[in-house]
């Protein structure tokens, strides 16, 4: 029997639909066993002035292997392969508990969307938006949308920010350090450039130094815009 993993990599993707507020192109696929996937095409992404090098599916993969060897298990599976307009990243597709209201849910202090807010700190997410939080349940949350991160400079922008200030606890710490430690390097500079691996460590570093969550950036807007 296929696991859910191999259709992921080996299924046809047969696209049903496509995401039409997504600023690259983002299609929604059928898989062989019925389960659905997100493609985003290499091919139909938009050039950022912010982010000259590599490519937004790159990021997208960088993230979802973060989020794995983090231990934080927020990204769905995502790989980079072929598909029907080329190579771009597949991600899995997560149905969302339609009835969380997703802007209050994500205004709270849930243990999971603080284990997303650390996660969003050390990968620079500078467009963590409402939409791109996706509570299964009350007690599990997806992040999705992870093509401008990783950038050298601080670009923060979340919505997500109840939990600036706060203090690391001890497991924050330890998690942080095992993420350091456990990183394969020669995998990441297939996905991102070796400047943007650099700054991925030191963010790590400065987390691990300043033992707390940081503030916004005054240089630059704490809440991407618009926050849906």
């Amino acid at each position: 029997m296929a696991t859910a993993d191999s259709v992921l990599e080996n299924s046809e993707l047969e696209v049903i639909g496509r995401l039409v507020d997504a600023s690259n192109a983002s299609l929604l696929c059928q898989l062989s066993d019925g389960s659905k996937a997100i493609y985003k095409p290499i091919a139909g992404e938009r050039p950022l002035w912010d982010f000259p090098d590599g490519n937004l599916a790159s990021r997208e993969v960088a993230a979802y292997y973060i989020s794995e060897v983090g231990k934080f298990n927020l990204v769905p599976k995502t790989i980079l392969r072929e598909g029907p307009f080329g190579l771009g990243a597949v991600q899995q597709w997560i149905e969302i508990a339609e009835e969380l209201d997703v802007v209050e849910f994500a205004q709270g202090k849930n243990p999971e969307l603080r284990k997303m807010a650390l996660f969003d700190v050390l990968v620079n997410n500078s467009d963590r938006k409402f939409g791109h939080i996706l509570p299964s349940s009350s007690e599990t949350i997806y992040g999705c949308d992870h093509g401008v991160t990783f950038h050298i400079e601080n670009k923060l922008r979340t919505v997500i920010w109840q939990f600036a200030g706060s203090e690391l606890t001890a497991a924050e710490i330890l998690q942080i350090e095992n993420l350091l430690t456990n990183l394969d390097e020669n995998y990441l500079q297939n996905l991102l450039t070796d400047q943007e691996i650099c700054a991925l460590k030191d963010r790590g570093q400065e987390l691990l130094r300043s033992k707390s969550f940081p503030l916004p950036n005054p240089n630059w807007p704490a809440i991407p815009w618009p926050p849906y």
